[in-house]
Order: C-alpha cells, then sequence, then structure tokens
C-alpha cells in the first residue's frame, strides 16, 4: 500500500517558493486509503490575508475548511503556501471564499466541500460567507449544514 507522498512536489522541499498569486501556486493532493469510509477533514486556518480590491488595505480572516474525502486529500503544505498566495491579492470576501472552495473541488472532487469564512469587522460589519459543495444530503448526515 503506497501512501502517495512519492508524487508530491512541496512537502520536502526545503526550498520552498512561495506563489505571487493563486493561478501560480500549485494545490497537491494524496490518495485517500480510506475510501469506504465516509469522514470528515477539518481544516482551521486562522491567519488569512487578502486585500481589499478598493482601497489596498489588508483583510484578516480565520477560513474553516472542511471536506469529505472521495479518493483524495488536500496535501497541507501545498494548501498553506496557495492561502499565502492571496496575501496581495485584491478581492472581495465573498469571492475569495468562493474562489477557494472551488479550486479546492477541482482537484479533491469530494463528496462534500465547505468553505467558511470569518473576516474581521471593517466599518463595524464582520462578512462571514460559507460556500457549500458537494452532497448536501450528506452534509447534512454529518451534522456539517
Amino acid at each position: 500500500m503506497t501512501n502517495g507522498a512519492e508524487n508530491l512536489s512541496l512537502l520536502g522541499n526545503t526550498e520552498t517558493k512561495y506563489p505571487e498569486s493563486p493561478e501560480e501556486a500549485k494545490l497537491e493532493s494524496i490518495p485517500n486509503l480510506w475510501t469506504n469510509n465516509d469522514y470528515v477533514v477539518n481544516l482551521d486556518c486562522h491567519e488569512f490575508t487578502c486585500l481589499c480590491p478598493k482601497t489596498s488595505q489588508p483583510d484578516f480572516a480565520s477560513l474553516e475548511i472542511s471536506y469529505i474525502p472521495d479518493q483524495l486529500l488536500v496535501e497541507s503544505k501545498a494548501l498553506k503556501l496557495y492561502l499565502f498566495s492571496y496575501r496581495n491579492q485584491g478581492i472581495f470576501h465573498e469571492f475569495v471564499t468562493n474562489k477557494i472552495a472551488n479550486d479546492l473541488q477541482e482537484i479533491l472532487k469530494a463528496k462534500v466541500l465547505i468553505v467558511k469564512g470569518d473576516f474581521m469587522p471593517r466599518g463595524g460589519i464582520a462578512i462571514k460567507p460559507t460556500v457549500v459543495l458537494g452532497d448536501k444530503e450528506l452534509a447534512k448526515t454529518f451534522k456539517l449544514l
């Protein structure tokens, strides 16, 4: 049984290159060795930043990514570098949450994928978008919705 690490280019690479944009970033995956089990993977990303597209002021957020994998799992170092790539991107909170969800779902094809953004208040309003992709009934079974 292989663990899938032989196909990874970022994990274990001591010369980490930080991507300048999400398009330059490379999301990587590893095989899910437990495809007969439905289980939830929760990833809490407490230091997400992007820029306001109008003022270029930094926006800070916590992201919560939850998914029920099918064949693949996201590799965490690749995810970290991908999320870091938004640091200098001007993008609205709702847009970045949707883009992250769509990019992850494109590589994972998860049974369920949920991305929740919890952005720090600006002007007294905290924006908290949630994107749900995949089997919503399965998500309800796991009380993800």
